[in-house]
């Protein structure tokens, strides 16, 4: 039996599980493990700037004997990205120095990516200031769990009066696109080599 529920931010156990999940879905929906000199860039780059800055909007999905899956994001983007420079970067940035991996490498766009949040910041996102990241472990993917927690998150930024949301999505992976489109994600005009930038509204019910 799979649950959803907040994210306690009182566990550290927790805390390493949703990193866990974050790198076996990382390279476009498949297992990232090895792919980089740490696993952990990951979950810094992707996971816990969310967990510290806004452990109010993270749910989790729990299998009863750990998290399966999990949605994260803030509800202002510009807020975000002053609040990882001052709080999360003095944190996780000396262990991911920013000449660790040679230039034209993913991992040094990783980097680059960690050690300058904004990167995050488009002109074109004004609608759509929140923005989020879903994961589920592939074994507990197809069964409507995505879906609940997009539902939790984008129902939590109703509350709070935000009008819309958007996210990233690597081209290569198509069955996510799907997913989005599905769950009424729309293009955002947007160019940025490498991502998709997909938003939807708030006050339509997911």
């Amino acid at each position: 039996m799979v649950t959803l529920r907040p994210f306690r931010p009182d566990r550290p156990e927790e805390w390493a599980e949703i990193y866990d999940v974050c790198v076996r879905t990382a390279d476009a929906g498949r297992d990232a493990r090895g792919l980089l000199s740490s696993d952990d860039l990951w979950g810094d780059i992707f996971a816990g700037p969310y967990l510290l800055l806004s452990p109010d909007l993270a749910f989790v999905l729990d299998d009863g004997a750990r998290v399966v899956g999990y949605v994260l994001g803030t509800v202002d983007t510009a807020r975000w990205v002053r609040e990882h420079r001052e709080r999360w970067l003095p944190r996780v940035g000396p262990r991911h120095p920013r000449d660790r991996a040679p230039a034209g490498t993913r991992e040094h766009d990783l980097l680059d990516l960690l050690h300058h949040p904004e990167h995050n910041l488009h002109p074109g996102l004004e609608g759509h200031p929140a923005h989020l990241h879903v994961d589920v472990l592939p074994e507990h993917q197809g069964a409507g769990h995505g879906r609940a927690l997009i539902r939790a998150f984008v129902a939590a930024l109703a509350a709070r009066g935000v009008p819309g949301v958007h996210l990233g999505v690597d081209p290569r992976n198509t069955g996510a696109r799907a997913f989005y489109d599905r769950l009424g994600f729309a293009e955002l005009p947007l160019t940025v080599p490498g991502v998709v930038y997909l938003g939807r509204r708030t006050d339509v019910p997911v």
